[in-house]
């Protein structure tokens, strides 16, 4: 079993505190998404699992054994860099089949798992063909190819598609998370993207400054983030967010900076009188209407044919973003009134930025 558990793991470069006490459990077969702005932690996180960085304080387990003292090379684990890291003197067969030959694999078992994974990755036709010969995503296929061959308890991917251009990227998403479901194995993916932690990961943990925000399910994040930070990273395009302050008369109507009044739905959330709160709306969770409490200026449009993108502001020149189905006739400097989903509407506190929903 390829369990992993983080206990209160720490990193620190001299006063410098890079990681700061995570705790994460990562059961067996889970595909697990490491997902945050640059300089959050993240693949310094995933180096110390694979023991490539040593830990500064707390356990790393993998399966039921503390593997802290472990070299790198016998935890059992493969990792797939964002730089590929091919040697560029061999073909893809002797790539592949490099790690094995260091385990004083039999010959006959080598070609077998070479030619087995070859097929996997259809890349039979590129074995006898050096890394410079090959594209980008023929190159990403090998470096995967060459973890997977060894048939580790886990496997680490460090950004590996960030250097694909966009289109590669999707379909290189794809063949990782059908890898996944083929193979079964414990996986830790490395990525600033969002988009590909919302299509790929079964958990999704989000990362801040060396912090764990929060740890879930895409779905659960999306729908219920338990901050702010959460709210506005998860998601594309991400959540607008609306500062005001609850009114002294009525705790379900929040008076926002703009002057406006937006009212809340009842017994959705924990507010009080007076509270300094944001108000989260997806931007596809706007309406359109004649008198909605929102009003926002067009500053340009983006019609895509089977959906539309508002880019907006508020009075107060915050920028606000509008997402709808179909097409849009909206034009620049156009003014707005838009109403709100009160079923999809989140409320953080604003000094603290933790969520106010009530269940």
């Amino acid at each position: 079993m390829a369990r992993i558990e983080l206990r209160n793991v720490q990193k620190s470069y001299g006063a410098a505190e890079v990681i700061k006490g995570i705790d994460l459990d990562i059961q067996h077969g889970d595909f697990c998404v490491f997902v945050g702005p640059s300089g959050c932690g993240k693949s310094t996180l995933l180096r110390m699992i694979s023991g490539l960085e040593p830990i500064s304080g707390g356990d790393i387990v993998i399966g039921e054994e503390v593997v802290n003292d472990i070299p790198a090379a016998d935890r059992g684990l493969a990792m797939v860099f964002q730089s590929y890291a091919l040697y560029p003197h061999m073909t893809v067969r002797q790539n592949l089949s490099f790690g094995l030959e260091n385990l004083n694999t039999a010959r006959a078992e080598i070609d077998s798992k070479v030619g087995e994974v070859a097929k996997m990755l259809q890349i039979e036709q590129l074995l006898d063909r050096r890394p410079k010969d090959l594209s980008g995503g023929q190159r990403q296929r090998v470096a995967i190819g060459r973890a997977v061959v060894r048939e580790p308890r886990v496997f680490l991917f460090d950004e590996p598609l960030s250097n694909l251009d966009a289109e590669l990227r999707v379909d290189m998403r794809g063949e990782i998370t059908q890898l996944h479901r083929r193979l079964q194995n414990t996986m830790i993916y490395v990525t600033h993207d969002q988009v590909e932690a919302m299509t790929m990961a079964d958990k999704i943990a989000v990362l801040r400054l060396g912090e764990l925000e929060q740890f879930g399910r895409p779905l659960d994040l999306y729908n219920r983030p338990k901050n702010i930070f959460v709210a506005g990273f998860i998601g594309s395009p991400k959540m607008n967010f609306l500062k005001g302050t609850v009114s002294a008369d009525d705790v379900n109507v929040v008076d926002l900076e703009t002057g406006d009044a937006l009212r809340l739905p009842e017994g959705r959330f924990n507010q009080v009188a007076g509270q300094d709160v944001s108000v989260g709306v997806r931007p596809n969770h706007l309406s359109i209407v004649s008198d909605g409490s929102i009003k926002v200026t067009v500053k340009s449009v983006e019609q895509l044919g089977g959906e539309a993108y508002v880019y907006a502001a508020l009075s107060n020149d915050q920028s606000f973003t509008l997402h709808m189905p179909g097409q849009i006739g909206a034009q620049i400097g156009e003014t707005l009134s838009l109403s709100a989903d009160g079923d999809h509407m989140h409320l953080f506190d604003t000094a603290s930025g933790d969520s106010l929903r009530a269940d």
